[in-house]
């Protein structure tokens, strides 16, 4: 009989390995006990105690501040109303204006940059770089001339043949 328990394949086991997680007991559960506390380190309290503060100023000002502008809208609503045909021209040709000054600047300083660039990669290329430039410009100098001497002297010979025909 243990010789037919052998042949059998046996079921894979499953081997549980706990991990430590805070305020889970042993196998993971969850424990009911309480766990010690640690209250905050010395930098969190004096952070909490510096910003809160100066967040709620900045808060209360923000809120005065919200407060004005709808005031001040309440009470030049009906002024904007009755100078309307003048002040909606008024803002179009303010509004294209700032758009022409920023476009403008953002142009130049695309121009100088992009100067700025090209001059950078002309002083970054090495010596030997130029030097195969210049060589390659007196060659193709010399083979400009080399062509022009060329069509000079078919334009000669052409000449003289045409010169020497009503002689004939």
């Amino acid at each position: 009989m243990a010789d037919r328990d052998r042949d059998r394949p046996q079921p894979h086991q499953l081997q549980v390995h706990p991990q430590y997680r805070p305020g889970y007991g042993e196998g993971g559960v969850k424990s009911l006990l309480p766990q010690p506390q640690r209250g905050p380190t010395t930098s969190q309290v004096l952070a909490v105690v510096t910003l809160l503060p100066v967040g709620g100023t900045l808060l209360c000002l923000a809120g005065l501040t919200l407060a004005g502008t709808l005031i001040g809208l309440a009470l030049t609503t009906p002024l904007f109303v009755i100078c309307s045909p003048v002040l909606v021209p008024a803002v179009v040709l303010f509004g294209l204006a700032v758009t022409g000054f920023l476009s403008s600047g953002a142009f130049g300083l695309t121009g100088l940059s992009s100067l700025s660039w090209v001059l950078n990669s002309f002083r970054q290329k090495a010596p030997e770089q130029m030097d195969y430039a210049k060589r390659l410009m007196q060659e193709a100098t010399m083979q400009l001339g080399q062509k022009t001497k060329e069509v000079g002297e078919k334009i000669q010979t052409k000449a003289q043949e045409t010169g020497r025909e009503p002689g004939k």
